[in-house]
């Protein structure tokens, strides 16, 4: 901790903790019960403050802030239904690994346990959205408090936390110094699992690579590119990320979401030794926990990934391997070498990325209007780096199938139906934010 003879109250605290977390943005609906974080806010420049039409707008921006950019995605909302109409991008964090920092505005502490106006207990409402969820009434302890809510967003398997602030509690002075600036903690492979997993895969006949999960960059894409060109594996992305691997490369083989191709469910079935990184293997991935056998796996799996209690959680895997993403596939990239493939294995790798391309061409269905093909024009008319926004119904169906991913975090998922109509800030924000 620092000295800091300067006293602040509370909601200057944790504008600075805010800041010195290197948050650039904020979105919110302004409530009563936080005005003195807006004002606290109102001095410090340095973070946009997006103010939204409704609290799951500003919820589902938070995450998508916090998928497109790794850093937790920040959102304010005041108490009671502010909160419960933000729960929606909780979830949607939570279920994709998203890190996000949902903060909340409450009652006063003099008034808590007599259901005064508005009030909820957040931490029994967003126990099960949420890794972590506390309320703040020491603002002497929010340096802390807020510490942790970025180590817990980002550790092991990413996700959302929620903090309850009352607003006597932001207006309260303090002397509480500040913390230093949060760093991301990734789990390293051992080196023999990973010389092990390298083994498993040569010795395979038929072995397939499944990815997806958070913690991923472009560099870790390249290396697994030329990892799996190299060893002549084919590659799948798990639900909503196919952009984790380009999607023209020839050792590509599809994604496994809605609408997936009978010949990668096959090839999957088929598989002798299965690869997962980071990805959790959820119902979508798995056409509801139907594709791979439970808890057994027909195939020999490999299963990486940053959170320990997502390995055996639902499928046993012969060798589990507790490492980030990003260190396990950079820890393949810098092992020697192996024996070349053989043909037959080449002559695989090839035939799934031919599959995927005949599963990708354009279709003809009854009537005027060819989804594939306004789908294929907009592909066609687009740059690579463009940020594709998707929502969760079966309509995506259309873009996964027939949409190419060409770089890392091109795809967004998702903006749910159900929200309110995006604001102009929103498409501002899509359009603009960057990795």
């Amino acid at each position: 901790m620092t000295s800091n003879n300067k006293s602040r109250s509370g909601a200057e605290v944790l504008i600075d903790a805010l800041k010195i977390n290197a948050v650039e943005r904020i979105f919110c609906i302004p409530g009563e019960s936080y005005l003195a974080a807006l004002d606290a806010l109102f001095d410090r420049s340095e973070i946009s403050l997006v103010v939204c039409r409704n609290e799951g707008g500003a919820a589902y921006m938070a995450e998508a802030d916090g998928k497109l950019t790794g850093r937790p995605g920040v959102c304010f909302v005041t108490r009671g239904p502010g909160a419960t109409n933000a729960s929606g991008g909780l979830h949607v964090a939570l279920q994709d690994s998203t890190p996000m920092i949902l903060l909340i505005g409450q009652i006063a502490r003099k008034d808590l346990d007599r259901e005064a106006f508005q009030e909820i207990d957040y931490r029994r409402m967003f126990s099960e959205v949420a890794k972590w969820v506390a309320q703040i009434d020491d603002a002497d302890r929010i340096p802390e408090y807020l510490n942790r809510a970025f180590s817990v967003a980002t550790s092991g398997r990413p996700g959302p936390v929620a903090l309850a602030l009352p607003e006597d509690m932001l207006t309260d002075m303090t002397d509480s110094g500040d913390a230093g600036q949060w760093r991301r903690v990734q789990t390293s492979p051992a080196s023999e699992d990973v010389r092990q997993a390298v083994a498993m895969l040569a010795d395979a006949e038929r072995p397939i690579i499944i990815v997806g999960g958070s913690g991923w960059s472009d560099t870790t894409r390249q290396q697994l590119q030329a990892f799996a060109e190299a060893y002549a594996i084919p590659v799948a992305n798990s639900f909503r990320c196919q952009d984790y691997f380009d999607n023209e490369h020839p050792n590509y083989a599809g994604d496994l979401g809605l609408g997936v191709n009978p010949a990668l469910t096959g090839r999957i079935a088929d598989a002798d030794c299965m690869l997962v990184i980071g990805a959790r293997l959820g119902e979508m991935t798995t056409g509801g926990f139907k594709l791979i056998d439970i808890p057994c796996p027909r195939q020999r799996m490999i299963h990486v990934h940053a959170g320990a209690e997502e390995l055996g959680h639902i499928y046993q895997p012969e060798l589990a391997i507790n490492a980030s993403s990003e260190r396990f596939v950079d820890a393949l990239a810098n092992l020697e070498p192996g024996s070349a493939p053989d043909d037959a294995r080449r002559q695989q790798a090839a035939q799934a990325h031919q599959d995927y391309l005949a599963w990708n061409h354009s279709i003809e269905v009854d009537g005027e209007l060819q989804f594939s093909d306004i789908i294929h024009s907009i592909r066609n008319q687009t740059d690579n780096d463009a940020i594709i926004c998707n929502g969760a119904g079966n309509n995506t169906g259309w873009l996964h199938r027939f949409f190419r991913y060409r770089k890392y975090r091109t795809q967004l998922p998702q903006l749910p139906p159900r929200c309110a109509t995006p604001s102009a800030a929103w498409w501002r924000f899509a359009a603009t934010v960057t990795t």
